[in-house]
């Protein structure tokens, strides 16, 4: 949760009563991605009456991925259910989702968007796109219009923790394990308070993130683009080797132009697909954490847990 003052309270009443009715331990590990609202002062205060209630805060914003990794990093469960705080995914789905996972021996349950009736147009047009272009270039095992609500036995989670990726879009990371999973559909419904904290500029982050996590297709790209850039420029040496034999050398002008033109074009693309290739390489050779947690409430001893309140 990221500056979720205005969802928390309604997030608390819809969770708490699904949990409390599964008849199994559980702990709730909320991930506060830095928040500059009261998101931590209300945490604190519903820790007081919610014994499971833990709160990891993270010392600085880290983003969605970054905050659902810590999350995964410290969470003891048997199983694991990562859900966003502004209850566009339905908490009420996690016992049909326990409930599947043992029945059939699942290690993963997806969360699938059956409707998106409450998201925009454009968000609909681009989540499409985004789907359409992920299961292109990652394979058919990444579920369509699944987001990051889903369930992961213990096994999926340890799997997770042992790779080595440090910019993590978990959205194909999951289905890149390859266990066993199922899904549950429902119904995507409206951000229930607050606005979104997902604009259009992390959204192209996200796709930009997964095409360049999952494939090397941009590479590839980028050396067609080079060889029709070739063919062109042999198509026009033929030309202007044939304009200058019959002596019409100045008309040239308009196709030199936009020969330059669109060599400068492509040669730019390709600079800019090897930059983010390089740039990830340089990302995993600095080999930063992706989050730092600036307080647990299960480490809190005694005394300091006293101090909070104080």
């Amino acid at each position: 949760m990221y500056d979720e003052e205005e969802a928390l309270p309604a997030l608390v009443g819809r969770l708490r009563p699904v949990l409390d009715a599964l008849g199994v331990p559980y702990e709730l590990v909320a991930v506060d991605d830095g928040s500059t609202d009261r998101t931590a002062d209300l945490l604190a205060a519903f820790r007081l009456g919610w014994p499971e209630l833990r709160v990891i805060g993270l010392r600085r914003n880290c983003g969605h991925q970054a905050a659902l990794t810590a999350g995964l990093d410290r969470a003891v469960g048997e199983y694991v259910v990562s859900l966003d705080a502004d209850l566009q995914d339905p908490p009420e789905k996690i016992p049909e989702m326990l409930r599947l996972a043992r029945d059939e021996g699942l290690d993963i349950v997806y969360g699938v968007r059956a409707d998106r009736a409450s998201d925009t147009g454009f968000k609909r047009w681009t989540a499409a796109v985004y789907y359409r272009l992920v299961r292109r270039l990652a394979g058919p095992s990444v579920p369509d219009q699944a987001g990051d609500f889903r369930l992961l036995s213990r096994a999926a989670v340890d799997a997770l923790k042992e790779l080595p990726d440090q910019q993590r879009v978990y959205r194909l990371l999951v289905p890149w394990l390859g266990f066993p999973s199922g899904r549950v559909t429902y119904e995507r419904a409206p951000r229930t308070a607050g606005r979104s904290k997902y604009p259009l500029g992390r959204m192209i982050r996200l796709a930009v993130d997964s095409v360049t996590s999952f494939s090397a297709a941009p590479l590839r790209l980028a050396t067609w683009l080079g060889g029709c850039a070739f063919l062109v420029c042999l198509g026009l040496m033929g030309y202007t080797l044939g304009a200058y034999a019959l002596g019409r050398t100045v008309p040239g002008w308009t196709s030199l132009f936009t020969g330059v033109l669109f060599i400068g074009a492509v040669q730019l693309i390709c600079v800019g697909l090897l930059g983010e290739y390089v740039a990830r390489i340089y990302t995993a050779v600095q080999n930063r954490p992706s989050y730092y947690v600036g307080h647990d409430s299960a480490e809190e001893s005694p005394v300091a847990r006293r101090r909070s309140l104080w």
